[in-house]
């Protein structure tokens, strides 16, 4: 099997106000996913979670939202594609201002929540945010789940990497349902998703197989069993001899 990376949503606390545990869930995965401050996330929180990251080896990527704090970045928003390529370069510099600061580079662009699915599914928004990228960091990578979303961004040049979700749920046509408050899921549940992934397939509601192309899963870190959950999918995949390791756009080429 090809290396499977593990991204996880983290710094997601704002000021004084705590969610998830960022230590603890970065112990098990190989990709951050920064909170850059419209959804969650405040400077000191984005600092602490990339000194975080750099301690664990973990390579670290912006994770934008739409200007919803209250919402948690999960609400629809009707926002155009110029908005959405700004909301992001505003969070992706701040991010990497942050990083910079402690030597460690930022490797990808994952939109986050709702702004996802914009991303995932209007082709005009992910080529927006895709030719935006671009003139910060031609190495910079763009993370979407695949589909419509996806393959525009590529004919940008911009490279992007396929993920799979394994805590959250699929209709019969592969799209993603977002849940607006994170609820648990049991973590041998999940670990066993994660292996089908690795195999090349999810599952949908009705249990449907569908094919999936995937370099990396996500796990959610806003949930109260985020850690144990990523622990049990990082042992299975161990255990099944599947190699984990952070995604790389030219060892994915």
């Amino acid at each position: 099997m090809r290396p499977l990376d593990i991204n996880a949503d983290v710094g997601e606390s704002y000021g004084r106000w705590r969610l998830g545990d960022d230590d603890g869930l970065l112990r098990y995965v190989t990709s951050a996913n920064v909170a850059a401050g419209f959804h969650a996330g405040d400077p000191s929180t984005m600092a602490a979670v990339v000194a975080i990251a750099r301690r664990r080896g973990v390579q670290v990527g912006a994770h934008p939202g739409l200007p919803d704090l209250l919402g948690f970045g999960r609400r629809e928003m009707t926002v155009t594609p110029e908005e959405a390529a700004d909301y992001c370069l505003y969070q992706l510099g701040a991010l990497i201002a942050i990083a910079a600061r402690q030597g460690v580079q930022v490797r990808y662009v994952k939109p986050h929540g709702a702004l996802y699915g914009l991303a995932a599914r209007e082709p005009d928004i992910a080529v927006a945010i895709a030719e935006a990228m671009r003139p910060v960091d031609e190495s910079l990578f763009l993370l979407l789940m695949d589909g419509p979303g996806a393959v525009a961004a590529e004919g940008t040049g911009v490279r992007v990497l396929r993920e799979a979700f394994v805590d959250l749920d699929y209709r019969e046509d592969g799209s993603l349902i977002i849940e607006r408050v994170k609820t648990e899921r049991d973590p041998e549940e999940v670990a066993e998703r994660a292996l089908r992934v690795a195999e090349g397939w999810i599952t949908t509601l009705s249990g449907r197989e569908l094919s999936v192309r995937a370099h990396s899963i996500c796990i959610h870190g806003d949930v109260a069993n985020a850690v144990s959950v990523a622990k049990r999918v990082r042992e299975r995949l161990d255990a099944e001899g599947v190699p984990v390791a952070p995604m790389d756009p030219e060892a994915s080429a």
